[in-house]
C-alpha cells in the first residue's frame, strides 16, 4: 500500500538526500516519503523508519520492504534509543510528518473520524492503555475543558465538557457517534453550519491527549538534533498551530545557540495544485533547519 506524501518535492528539496547517506523517517506510515528518499540514497544509503502503528507496519511488510530500509515499531519520543539499538547514527537527515494517514482515519476503526460511528479509541499504538473512551468517561470536567481549550483551541470547551459530564452520569460514552451528538447539543445551530465541523476541535484535542503528541514531539526534537551529523538536515511537517509553534520555538532557540541554521524563514505550505488534489494537505506546514 502506498499513499501520496504531503509536500513531497519540498521535503526532498530541504532534506537534499544523496547517494550513500543515512536518513531517519520518524513517522513512516506507509513509507510515502521514505521511498522517495530511498531512491536518492541508493545503492548504499540506509533509511531507518519508525512507526507507532503496528497495523501499518504489518501492511507495509506484507507489501515487501526495501533492503536498504530498517522498519521498527516505536514512538519517536524514544528516537535516540531506537537509533542506538539499530546502530544508526550519525545521520544526514531526519523527517517528521505529524499528520495521520488516510488509512488510519478511514479504515483503522479506532475512532479518529467524527464522520463514522466507531469505538472511542484513538490510539496510534494499541499497546498503550490510554484511550479516548477512558478520558471522556473518567477525567474531571475541568480537565476535559482544559484539553479541549488548549489542545483543540475550542472556545466552547467548558460548555462541551459540561454536557459530557452530565451525560456520563447515567450513560457510558463508548462511540464517536455518541460523542458527536453530545457536542452537537452543546453547540448553537449557528456554530453547526460553519465550514469546519463542530466536532473537529474536540476530536483533535482527544487524539493529542491519548497519544501524548505534543510532549512526545518536545522530547524528540532535541534527540533529532543530537543524532544529526554536522550539516545534517531536519524537516518537520505539522498540521496544527500547537505543533508548528513548538517546532518554530525549538528552531529559534537552537539557532540562538548556534546549534542550527533555519532554512525556512516562514513555514512551507502546499501549492494550490497539491491542496486541490489532496485536501488533507491544506493545513500542512513544513519547517526545515540544518545542524551547524
Amino acid at each position: 500500500m502506498r499513499h501520496q506524501p504531503v509536500l513531497k518535492n519540498e521535503v526532498l528539496k530541504y532534506l537534499a538526500p544523496s547517494a550513500g547517506e543515512k536518513f531517519i523517517d520518524c513517522t513512516f506510515g506507509f513509507g510515502g516519503h521514505s521511498f522517495e528518499i530511498l531512491k536518492k540514497i541508493k545503492p548504499n544509503g540506509q533509511l531507518l523508519g519508525i512507526e507507532a502503528d503496528e497495523k501499518e507496519i504489518a501492511i507495509s511488510k506484507k507489501d515487501g520492504l526495501d533492503k536498504n530500509l530498517t522498519l521498527v515499531q516505536g514512538n519517536f519520543s524514544e528516537l535516540g534509543k531506537i537509533a542506538r539499538e539499530n546502530n544508526f547514527s550519525p545521520v544526514s537527515g531526519i523527517l517528521f510528518d505529524l499528520g495521520f494517514s488516510s488509512w488510519q482515519i478511514e479504515a483503522s476503526g479506532r475512532g479518529f473520524s467524527f464522520q463514522k460511528d466507531e469505538p472511542l479509541d484513538m490510539r496510534l499504538d494499541t499497546r498503550g492503555e490510554m484511550t479516548a473512551e477512558r478520558i471522556i468517561n473518567s477525567w474531571p470536567k475541568e480537565k476535559l475543558a482544559l484539553i479541549f481549550k488548549e489542545y483543540g483551541e475550542e472556545r466552547r470547551a467548558h460548555r462541551i465538557a459540561d454536557r459530557i459530564y452530565r451525560f456520563r452520569k447515567t450513560n457510558r460514552i463508548r462511540t464517536t457517534g455518541q460523542l458527536v451528538e453530545i457536542i452537537r447539543r452543546a453547540v448553537p445551530f449557528s456554530g453547526q453550519r460553519k465550514k469546519i465541523h463542530f466536532a473537529t476541535k474536540v476530536f483533535q484535542a482527544l487524539r493529542i491527549a491519548v497519544n501524548d503528541e505534543l510532549d512526545n514531539l518536545a522530547r524528540a526534537l532535541p534527540q533529532a538534533l543530537e543524532l544529526s551529523e554536522r550539516k545534517g538536515r531536519l524537516a518537520i511537517i505539522s498540521f496544527h498551530s500547537l505543533e508548528d509553534r513548538l517546532v518554530k520555538n525549538f528552531f529559534r532557540e537552537e539557532s540562538k545557540k548556534n546549534n542550527l541554521k533555519i532554512l525556512t524563514k516562514k513555514p512551507v505550505r502546499p501549492s494550490r495544485e497539491e491542496a486541490t488534489g489532496n485536501p488533507r494537505s491544506r493545513s500542512a506546514k513544513m519547517r526545515a533547519a540544518v545542524k551547524i
